[in-house]
């Protein structure tokens, strides 16, 4: 039988850290998953630190997940060849199962406290983000993934992100990270059961499985009903649980469980406790579940040959469309003033659909942006 590893997001951050030592002594954590581009600030990585992170590497229980990437930029930066470069030199250090990143593109300083933003799902967004991937694999030769959406503009994106990933793995043999507190952020901001949106993702492509929780954001226009935000900020819903438990035996190839939470909500004893409590009960719903899992071939996410340095694919009318829809949400003083910028951009009549953006998850992309804008904290 394959075995699922109950797993921690672990970082450099001295309340995960606290939070996770308990879990560490009593050999409860399996694997770790680190958010390895987060460090690519510090020109060295202390001693201790690098010990944990070999540890687990050297028992081949070491995954990354990366952060400022943003694989959708329009324009190929420098600052991407340079993340490719570190990718490809901590790969040489450290034995990652498999490398992940985040759907969308990157309009803030730092993409993972925020949100991503999604691009329309056309042929010429396929082909930039399957370039992207295709790079991934190449630094880091191992398995890639990517992650679902948390948001959404409208129901039309919804239904269609699940095959839009499916697309954009296959091109590399990878797969997804099925993130369910994201999945429940688009259950309750667009009212879509459970079992009708889950299938709505190719589950034989999921390797990896997120929890975390949440918070609420009160806007006015849905004054009666918050929309929902993956900000990692608070203990796991008891529904995200359960949606763990009806997810497990849907996805055949799963192998990683991962519980996050932001060290910035991990800074007292009770919040380190709940995060103790959510990883147990975690690592209790994966053990019930999987002696029903099949065994996994060792090759199902293989990584494709190594494929010639060309010049990365860009779409400058794209990149020019996430220059103004950027400065639209970062400058806009309302969602009145939003849409009509909006409409008045290069954006409107486009696959943006941004004439059919839902009004509250619009005021909500404004109120994250404002919070992006000088950096967020």
């Amino acid at each position: 039988m394959s075995e699922i590893y109950s797993s921690i997001a672990c970082n450099l951050d001295a309340h995960i850290l606290q939070a996770s030592l308990p879990l560490f002594e009593q050999e409860r954590v399996e694997a770790i998953e680190w958010s390895f581009d987060t460090l690519f600030r510090f020109d060295e990585i202390p001693a201790w630190f690098t010990d944990l992170v070999s540890e687990f590497s050297n028992g081949n229980r070491l995954i990354g997940h990366g952060v400022y990437f943003s694989l959708f930029s329009g324009k190929w930066s420098s600052g991407q060849q340079e993340w490719l470069d570190k990718l490809k030199k901590l790969s040489d250090e450290f034995l990652f199962d498999h490398i992940t990143e985040h759907f969308g593109f990157m309009t803030g300083e730092d993409f993972h406290k925020g949100a991503p933003i999604g691009i329309p799902f056309t042929s010429q967004t396929l082909a930039l983000g399957k370039d992207r991937l295709r790079r991934i694999q190449d630094a880091c030769r191992c398995p890639v993934g990517l992650e679902n959406l948390a948001f959404s503009y409208s129901m039309d994106e919804v239904k269609k992100h699940g095959d839009f990933l499916r697309e954009l793995v296959e091109s590399v043999n990878g797969f997804i990270i099925l993130d369910l507190h994201n999945i429940y952020c688009q259950v309750h901001n667009f009212d879509i059961a459970f079992d009708d949106i889950i299938k709505l993702y190719p589950l034989d492509k999921v390797r990896e499985i997120h929890i975390s929780g949440g918070s609420w954001e009160h806007t006015l226009m849905n004054s009666g009903r918050p929309v929902r935000r993956d900000t990692h900020d608070d203990a796991v819903p008891e529904v995200v649980f359960e949606f763990l438990g009806s997810a497990i035996p849907k996805c055949p190839n799963l192998k990683y469980v991962v519980l996050e939470q932001l060290g910035t909500a991990l800074d007292n004893e009770s919040s380190q406790a709940a995060f103790q409590s959510d990883f147990l009960r975690m690592d209790s719903i994966i053990k019930s579940l999987t002696p029903k899992s099949p065994q996994i071939p060792a090759d199902t996410f293989a990584p494709l040959p190594a494929n010639a340095n060309t010049t990365p694919l860009e779409d400058p009318r794209l990149h020019r469309q996430q220059v103004q829809l950027s400065r639209i949400l970062e400058t806009a003083s309302d969602v009145n003033e939003a849409r009509t910028m909006l409409l008045s951009s290069d954006l409107h009549n486009t696959a943006w659909n941004v004439e059919n953006w839902a009004p509250y998850m619009l005021e909500t992309a404004i109120a994250i942006a404002r919070k992006w804008r000088n950096g967020f904290e």
